[in-house]
């Protein structure tokens, strides 16, 4: 952002004369030119996505990579200094195929600079020459007539004008032609593109960039350019239908640091699980991604190579749905400490957003990159008790705005905010898109958590299904909130000691009495000692003695059964529910992991949702 009026004059006069050198200043006010021009047309980028997958998000990846760029540089004169901080926001931020292309010729590009604070014509062609084979390398399967070519080719004619043009401003301005024939060829080089008669979606972002450049190197006010970078642009999706068999579900992205193996065996491994696989950075700091069917495998053997400090994994099935196959017009949306089945999930088109869970150094994903299984295999093993973080705010503005895309109005029902910020964030990022599309985004506190909240969820399901008006549904949603009852039976105390929940003191004289507690949730959402007996199967009896007290005079609407790897002790509730509502489980589930942790395996649970 330009901050005075004296930075304004030097840009407006630099920009009048020719440019023999380049520094960070220049870099920095052009890259931003470029930047707000990609997220200016990210919508007309995202309606011409067909390759590698027809999930239409091209424009919307490349505007989060560059947006994690303009949100974090701050001005600097050396040309060497600027470019190595745009590499490394990039690299970090990077999303989606094209962004991770994109990233990666940015950190070849910084590689490949001489650590100079100016930089001439001969230098920087030079420096762009030997970032192509970054790209290249990094991709594991490079097509022809993508990103890659176009971005070679501009490579190619800044290379050959080097000795004859010496003016940045020109040989950029001139290069436009080459952008622009090369672009018009990807729908010859490249089968699909000239089937639909389109082309390349990330070419096409990198030749927007361009022109945003030369429209700054041709302005004639930078405060015109001060005026656009100060507005605010959504990721926004388009509405053309798709219509695709998708192979692979998940859109998997993640940092690795420190890998102990090389580049292309990562690459080569990434291969074997998944396709569109691209490893950028380098290998103190590795950006990947993949199309995959099975992040949580795949995640529980990536952290044998490195630390994983990021991880996405994006359902481009539902992005699909929402997209040309969306049920109705109300979109639900929740966190992935809500238990329920997944086929219920994916039936209702429930959108699902994870918790982070990190064994120290290495984070994960709940449910999505990693699954009970493999949770209570860490817990066991790991020397480090595993600590949880809310989704952040980012994310959700990142699926709001795809929902408010294609949606009427969205509903966001979360855990109990005693427990997490999570749904603070969902409200920050719901007040900021609501006024950005003008339509409502509306968020919950469940006061609860694992099956209750799952039930209200549900609940809130049908009323959309059954055509409710929102203002209705928020209205119903406070009185379901005050009928969900969930009850947790902990079998091992370790657990809550090792995460400090009960004090080692405290659960020594538990054990050694052989007490298990049984731990309920109050009206503010707070967690409470429901009572404790001597085994499971007491406290079995004791939760259904209080469930049959409760409900006299009411009727369960319905119910779900929870367990820690306890199938055995889920039966058991199941068997004894059934007897007193005549009717079985809406889902019989392993609680979510993220619950898990402080429950402890073997743990069992019931909730209930009144009429």
């Amino acid at each position: 952002m330009i901050k005075s009026k004296s930075i304004v004059i030097i840009i407006f006069l630099m920009i009048r004369k020719p440019i023999y050198e380049l520094d960070g200043r220049l870099l920095f006010y052009a890259f931003q030119a470029g930047g707000f021009r990609i997220l200016q047309h990210q919508t007309e980028i995202n309606k011409i996505n067909i390759f590698p997958v027809n999930d239409k998000d091209t424009g919307t990846n490349l505007a989060s990579t560059i947006r994690s760029v303009l949100d974090t540089i701050i001005l600097q004169k050396s040309y060497k200094d600027t470019i190595n901080s745009i590499a490394e926001f990039a690299l970090v931020g990077a999303r989606g195929n094209s962004g991770i292309i994109l990233a990666q010729f940015l950190y070849g590009i910084s590689r490949e600079t001489p650590d100079k604070d100016k930089i001439t014509l001969v230098e920087f062609a030079e420096s762009i020459r030997k970032s192509i084979p970054y790209m290249y390398e990094a991709v594991a399967n490079p097509v022809e007539g993508t990103m890659l070519t176009v971005i070679k080719d501009w490579s190619d004619y800044i290379s050959n004008k080097q000795l004859e043009i010496t003016d940045f401003n020109k040989v950029i301005i001139q290069s436009l032609e080459t952008l622009k024939l090369s672009l018009k060829e990807t729908k010859i080089k490249l089968k699909i593109l000239q089937q639909k008669n389109l082309v390349d979606a990330g070419a096409k972002g990198f030749v927007v960039f361009i022109e945003g450049v030369i429209d700054f190197i041709k302005s004639k006010n930078i405060r015109d350019f001060a005026k656009v970078s100060g507005e605010s642009f959504s990721f926004i999706h388009n509405e053309e239908l798709i219509d695709e068999n998708i192979k692979f579900r998940f859109c998997t992205e993640a940092i690795l640091k420190n890998i102990n193996i090389s580049k292309s065996d990562l690459q080569t491994f990434l291969s074997q699980n998944g396709d569109s696989v691209v490893v950028a950075g380098s290998e103190s700091l590795c950006r990947i991604h993949v199309h995959n069917n099975d992040p949580a495998e795949l995640f529980f053997k990536l952290k044998d190579f490195g630390t994983i400090t990021f991880q996405k994994a994006d359902d481009m099935i539902r992005q699909n749905e929402a997209h040309s196959r969306r049920k109705w017009n109300i979109a639900l949306v929740t966190d992935s400490t809500c238990d329920l089945s997944q086929e219920l999930i994916d039936y209702h088109q429930i959108y699902m957003l994870p918790l982070n869970i990190n064994f120290g150094d290495n984070q994960f994903l709940d449910k999505v990159t990693i699954t009970p299984d493999h949770f209570y295999d860490l817990l066991e093993r790991s020397s480090e008790f595993p600590k949880t973080s809310q989704v952040n705010e980012r994310s959700f503005s990142n699926l709001y705005s795809h929902l408010a895309s294609h949606y009427d109005a969205v509903i966001s029902v979360h855990l109990t905010g005693q427990f997490s910020g999570t749904y603070l964030s969902s409200v920050k990022a719901a007040e900021k898109l609501s006024t950005e599309f003008n339509k409502p985004i509306k968020s919950v506190d469940s006061k609860t958590l694992s099956g209750a909240l799952g039930l209200i969820v549900l609940r809130v399901t049908q009323a959309i299904e059954a055509g409710w008006p929102l203002e209705k549904i928020l209205i119903a949603v406070e009185n379901w909130k005050k009928d969900a009852k969930i009850f947790v039976s902990v079998k091992d105390l370790k657990y809550m000691i090792k995460g400090g929940r009960v004090s080692k003191r405290m659960g020594f004289i538990a054990k050694m009495l052989g007490i298990n507690p049984i731990v309920s949730m109050d009206e503010d959402g707070k967690s409470v000692l429901f009572g404790q007996t001597f085994s499971q199967q007491a406290n079995i009896n004791k939760v259904m003695k209080h469930i049959t007290k409760i409900s006299t005079g009411k009727i369960i609407w319905n119910y779900e059964v929870l367990h820690a790897h306890n199938l055995a002790g889920a039966e058991k509730y199941r068997k004894k529910m059934y007897q007193l509502t005549g009717k079985n489980p809406v889902s019989v589930v392993d609680i979510s992991p993220v619950i898990g942790m402080n429950a402890g395996n073997g743990t069992i649970a019931v909730s209930l949702l009144f009429e």
